[in-house]
C-alpha cells in the first residue's frame, strides 16, 4: 500500500560526499529539500581512504568552500593530520591533504545536515523515479512511499547493482557490507539510460598494536597547518603521524604465485577499474621491473586501533591478503581487522548529461558523483554542490550555473565528463587543467566567492571579509609598485640571499619578482601600513612573481571565451551539415555541444570539422536574423 510522503522543491537520493553537498546547497539556497538514503548512519562515510585532498583534489575542496559548500569546513573540524604537498614545486601544484578521523568526519557532517532548517533526512531505498509528460517529478521508495519534487538529484555512488568481490567470493553488496540498490539500476535502463560497469577497490585494515613502527618511516603533519576552508582561522586538533614502508620481493612473489586466484585475472571481475589507483596485484604485473612499491600506514581516527594500508588495494582471497601483509617490513606479525575487496557497480555514461549535470533524456533529473563515472570523494563533492545548485535553480525557475575550464577544477572535471566521457573511473589530475596557473590552491576564493555570494551560498559577513582581503592585496601590490629603493638600501639583503646587486634604483615590486626574494624580505625593508594576514601576504607574492605567466594564460582564456560565446542552435541536425566527417556527425549528434568551444573538445571532432561548423553557424545566424 503506497502513500504520499510529501512534496519538496529538491529531492536528493544518496548521502555520500556528492549527496551531502547537493542537499546542503539546495537547502541553503532556500529550497525545501529532502534527502533519502539507504542508511542514515552512512552519511558522508569514507568507505575507502580516510583522507581529503591531495593534488587537484585539494583544489576542488577549496573551490567547494569558496562556493559556500561544506567539505572544507568539515575536514578542518575533524582532521588528525594536515600536510601541504609539492611545496618544492610552483604554487600551481601545491596541494593540501588531510588525514581524517573518519568517524568524526561522518558524525560532524550528519550533525550539520540535521541542523539545516530547510533539509529533511529520511532513511529509505529509492526503487523508481516518477516520470510525468517526459519530466522527472518524484521518487518511489521500496516501501511504496511517494515523494514529489521539482528537481531530483541522483547520487548513488557505488551502490547501483553493487557487487563485492574477494578471491572466489562474490556477493551483491554496497560498500562496507551495506545494502546495494538493485531495482533503481534496472529502472534507469528501462528509461533508456546507457549504463556501464565500473570497479573500484579498497585495502585491508590492520590493528595498530600489531605494527612494528620501528621498521617504518614517520610521516608527520605540518608544524603550522594550513586549512581547507577560508572560514577556518585556527585549530587545536592533535595531529597523528602516518608511516611509510614498502612491499618486498617476497610480497611480489606471493602475489605472482596467486594470480590464478585473483578475480582481476581470473575473469570474475567484469568492470573497468581506475588506472590511477590500481590494485597491488595490478601494480605487480604492470610494473614488474619495480623491486618495491610504497605503502602508507594511516590511522583511521583518534578512538580506533584500525590502520588503513594505503597502496595495498586488493581483491585477492583472504588467506593471500594476510600473507601479503606479513611480507611487508613492519607488518610481520600484523593482525588483519578487515579484508580488502573490489566492488563493481553501475555508472551512467556521462555524455548523457548537460554541463549543468541535468540529464538530457529526462529533464528534472540531475546526477552527481561516482554514478557519473568518477572516483574520489572530492570529485563527487564537487559535482554534488554543482548539481545541488542547479537543481535548486531549476526548482526556482532560474538559469543553471556552469563553471568553465578557466574558473575552476570543478569546471574542468564536469566539462571532461560531459564532453569527452570516460571509459574508466575518472580521476582529476592537475595535468588535465590547461590553465593550472590560474586555478591555484591559494586563489580559489578570488575565483569563486563572488559566484557563491551571488547564488546565495556565501553569507554577507563572509563576502565582506573576502572583499576586504581582495582590496588589501590590490592596495599592497600598488604600494610596492610606488615605493622606490636605491641599491644601498637593498644590496646587503640581496647579497645575503645570493641575489645579484641592483645596478640602479627601482621599485619594491621589481625586487619581489626575483626568485630568491620573498614577501617577508620586502617587509623587513618597508612594512605595509595595513595589517596583512599570512594569506594576504602569500597572494601579494604569488600574484607579483607570476604576473607575466598569469597574464599570458588570461589572454589565452579570453581568446577561447570567444569560441564559448559562439552558441550552437539546439535544433541543429549534424547529418545535414555538409562536409562534416561521419565520426564528427555521430559524436556531435550524441553529445549535442552547447557551443563551438565545447564542440572543439570532443574526441574525434577535428579542426577541419570546427571550421565547417563555424561557416554553418555564420550562415544559420544570417538566415535567422533575416527571418526575424
Amino acid at each position: 500500500m503506497s502513500y504520499m510522503g510529501g512534496e519538496y522543491d529538491v529531492i536528493v537520493i544518496g548521502a555520500g560526499h556528492a549527496g551531502s553537498e547537493a542537499a546542503l546547497a539546495a537547502a541553503r539556497m532556500g529550497c525545501n529539500t529532502l534527502m533519502v538514503t539507504i542508511n542514515l548512519d552512512m552519511i558522508a562515510f569514507m568507505p575507502c581512504n580516510p583522507s581529503i585532498g591531495g593534488p587537484a583534489k585539494g583544489h576542488v575542496v577549496r573551490e567547494i568552500d569558496a562556493l559556500g559548500g561544506e567539505m572544507g569546513r568539515n575536514i578542518d573540524k575533524t582532521f588528525i593530520q594536515m600536510r601541504m604537498l609539492n611545496t618544492g614545486k610552483g604554487p600551481a601544484v601545491h596541494a593540501l591533504r588531510a588525514q581524517a578521523d573518519k568517524f568524526l568526519y561522518q558524525h560532524s557532517m550528519k550533525e550539520t545536515m540535521e541542523n539545516e532548517p530547510n533539509l529533511t533526512l529520511r532513511q529509505g531505498m529509492v526503487d523508481r523515479l516518477i516520470v510525468e509528460d517526459g519530466v522527472c517529478t518524484g521518487v518511489i521508495t521500496q516501501t511504496g512511499t511517494t515523494y514529489k519534487g521539482k528537481s531530483i538529484v541522483l547520487t548513488t555512488g557505488t551502490y547501483l547493482r553493487g557487487k563485492v568481490i574477494m578471491g572466489e567470493l562474490a556477493y551483491e553488496s554496497g560498500p562496507n557490507n551495506q545494502q546495494p540498490s538493485l531495482k533503481l539500476s534496472d529502472h534507469l535502463r528501462e528509461l533508456g539510460f546507457e549504463l556501464v560497469r565500473f570497479k573500484t577497490g579498497t585495502p585491508p585494515r590492520v590493528h595498530r598494536d600489531t605494527i612494528d613502527f620501528s621498521k617504518t618511516e614517520i610521516q608527520p603533519g605540518d608544524d603550522k597547518p594550513k586549512f581547507f576552508s577560508y572560514d577556518t582561522e585556527s585549530s587545536t586538533n592533535e595531529q597523528l603521524p602516518c608511516w611509510l614502508t614498502y612491499t618486498s620481493g617476497e610480497t611480489h612473489q606471493i602475489i605472482s604465485d596467486n594470480l590464478h586466484r585473483a578475480p582481476m585475472f581470473s575473469g570474475i571481475i567484469e568492470g573497468t577499474g581506475p588506472r590511477y589507483c590500481p590494485s597491488i596485484e595490478d601494480k605487480v604485473v604492470r610494473f614488474n621491473d619495480k623491486p618495491k612499491h610504497q605503502i602508507f600506514l594511516e590511522p583511521e581516527g583518534k578512538n580506533t586501533s584500525e590502520y588503513y594500508v594505503q597502496g595495498l588495494s586488493t581483491s585477492l582471497p583472504e588467506d593471500v591478503q594476510l600473507r601479503v601483509l606479513r611480507s611487508i617490513p613492519g607488518m610481520e606479525n600484523v593482525k588483519m581487522m578487515r579484508n580488502g575487496y573490489a566492488i563493481e557497480y553501475d555508472a551512467m555514461v556521462p555524455t548523457q548529461l548537460w554541463p549543468t549535470l541535468e540529464t538530457k533524456r529526462l529533464p528534472g533529473l540531475f546526477t552527481a558523483g561516482q554514478i557519473n563515472g568518477t572516483s574520489g570523494y572530492e570529485e563527487a563533492a564537487g559535482q554534488g554542490i554543482m548539481a545541488g545548485i542547479n537543481a535548486a535553480r531549476k526548482a526556482q525557475g532560474k538559469e543553471g550555473l556552469v563553471l568553465d575550464r578557466s574558473q575552476g577544477y570543478i569546471g574542468v572535471l564536469i566539462d571532461d565528463l560531459v564532453t569527452k566521457g570516460t571509459n574508466e573511473p575518472y580521476r582529476l589530475l592537475t595535468s588535465r587543467a590547461e590553465y593550472r596557473l590560474l586555478l591555484r590552491h591559494d586563489n580559489a576564493d578570488l575565483r569563486l566567492t563572488e559566484i557563491g555570494h551571488e547564488i546565495g551560498l556565501v553569507t554577507e559577513e563572509r563576502y565582506q571579509k573576502f572583499l576586504d582581503k581582495k582590496s588589501k592585496v590590490e592596495r599592497e601590490i600598488e604600494r610596492l609598485r610606488k615605493v622606490k629603493v636605491k641599491p644601498v638600501e637593498v644590496d646587503e639583503l640581496l647579497a645575503s640571499l645570493e641575489s645579484a646587486p641592483l645596478q640602479n634604483g627601482t621599485d619594491l615590486l621589481t625586487v619581489l619578482r626575483r626568485t630568491e626574494v620573498g614577501y617577508t624580505h620586502i617587509e623587513s625593508i618597508s612594512p605595509s601600513p595595513e595589517e596583512l594576514t599570512e594569506d594576504m601576504k602569500e597572494q601579494v607574492e604569488i600574484q607579483t612573481k607570476y604576473a607575466g605567466y598569469i597574464e599570458k594564460q588570461q589572454a589565452h582564456v579570453e581568446r577561447l571565451k570567444k569560441m564559448e560565446k559562439k552558441k550552437l542552435p539546439e535544433d541543429i541536425v549534424y547529418e545535414d551539415v555538409k562536409g562534416l566527417a561521419i565520426e564528427a556527425q555521430q559524436k556531435l549528434a550524441k553529445i549535442r555541444p552547447l557551443s563551438i568551444g565545447q564542440a572543439s573538445r570532443i574526441s574525434g571532432v577535428t579542426p577541419a570539422d570546427i571550421s565547417i561548423l563555424l561557416v554553418y553557424l555564420e550562415h544559420y545566424n544570417r538566415v535567422t536574423a533575416a527571418r526575424g
